[in-house]
């Protein structure tokens, strides 16, 4: 029986969670899925371009760990582009570090701490947000799992560089 998975950190839920070929209907088209934290995985390879071991750091996870989903996320966007599947960014054992809310009146995005809570948006005044990291099912678990692992927002705000 395999042990089970260990929840990785993933910065902040994405600002798009399903992409398509051009012209081309959904219902139309094979789906595949990347999880959250293969997401994860090549957001820091690739785009932010840290090692594997200063991603698997972030990431609260092994070196091969990251290898391994770095691999599995590069295959699935292969698949997606050579393919031309449909592409859906859900799942994963992740818990966000940070969110993003969008407004729904003024379009204005803002990121928070995982833990903070906003009822009104800064620019507009208005109370009808969207929660990203819930639109994925997080939340006060991801809260939890941040003030649990040893206080990594507490150690952030004393630097208080930047967010």
């Amino acid at each position: 029986m395999p042990r089970p998975q260990n929840n990785r950190i993933v910065h902040e839920p994405p600002l798009f969670s399903e992409f398509k070929p051009l012209g081309v209907p959904s219902k139309n088209l094979e789906h595949i899925s990347l999880s959250l934290d293969e997401f994860e995985s090549l957001r820091l390879a690739d785009h932010v371009g840290l090692s594997h071991e200063e991603a698997s750091e972030e990431m609260g996870i092994s070196r091969s760990t990251f290898s391994r989903l770095v691999e599995r996320a590069r295959k699935t966007i292969s698949v997606f582009l050579i393919e031309g599947r449909a592409l859906t960014v859900e799942g994963g054992n992740i818990h966000f570090r940070n969110n993003l809310i969008k407004c729904n009146n003024c379009g204005h995005m803002f990121k928070t701490h995982i833990e903070d809570q906003f009822n009104n948006c800064p620019n507009c005044g208005s109370d009808n947000l969207v929660n990203l990291a819930g639109g994925f099912g997080h939340g006060i678990c991801c809260t939890n799992n941040n003030l649990k692992k040893g206080g990594y927002h507490a150690r952030r705000r004393q630097n208080r560089t930047s967010w």
